[in-house]
């Protein structure tokens, strides 16, 4: 340990810093990590993600050590800008990663759900299908037309040339039917 070096300026610790002189580096460190450790905490609300921060800011002093210019203030100031610029970067960093997190966490439950309607509705249409497969032929293309094809009760009539209280018998019996026949299988109004 260098006495002398105690009682150098942090200016002076700084000029020997940029010529690798560790003790230096130890004595800035001694003088102002306390301060630097303590705002870093105040930031990151965690001792640990401090003291991480705390030895960046010095290993960055160590590697960059002309970054700083007395002219512009002191050393503590420097110090202090450094650990509040690491530490906001360090939280938009984090805030960035969380959003990045939860996006894709609802993508992934968003693209199941995807896939749980898609095969619920494929079910459903399978199940559509063989309950419209049990309906007579003129209870089949009565519901087909009014309601897939979207004509009127006067309009199915006349496609099938059957009267229309004919066609209103055959797509209440026939939608009758389908309602017990999707009630069974469990696709039913009532399930």
């Amino acid at each position: 340990m260098n006495l002398g070096q105690e009682s150098m300026s942090d200016n002076a610790l700084v000029v020997a810093v940029a010529r690798f002189d560790e003790e230096a580096l130890r004595v800035l460190y001694d003088r102002h990590g306390r301060a630097v450790f303590g705002l870093a905490r105040r930031l990151l609300g965690d001792a640990a993600r401090a003291e991480e921060l705390l030895q960046d800011v010095f290993v960055r002093l160590w590697q960059r050590p002309e970054r700083f210019d007395a002219g512009r203030g002191e050393l503590r100031g420097f110090l202090l800008r450094e650990t509040h610029g690491r530490a906001v970067d360090r939280l938009r960093s984090d805030a960035a990663r969380t959003r990045r997190e939860d996006r894709h966490q609802r993508e992934q439950i968003d693209h199941a759900a995807d896939i749980e309607r898609e095969v619920w509705d494929i079910i459903r249409t399978e199940k559509m299908k063989d309950a419209i497969a049990t309906l007579s032929p003129g209870e089949r293309d009565a519901i087909m037309l009014a309601y897939f094809d979207g004509y009127t009760y006067r309009e199915v009539a006349v496609r099938l040339g059957e009267p229309e209280g004919t066609i209103k018998s055959r797509i209440r019996l026939g939608l009758k039917k389908l309602a017990d026949k999707l009630e069974a299988t469990g696709l039913g109004a009532r399930s």
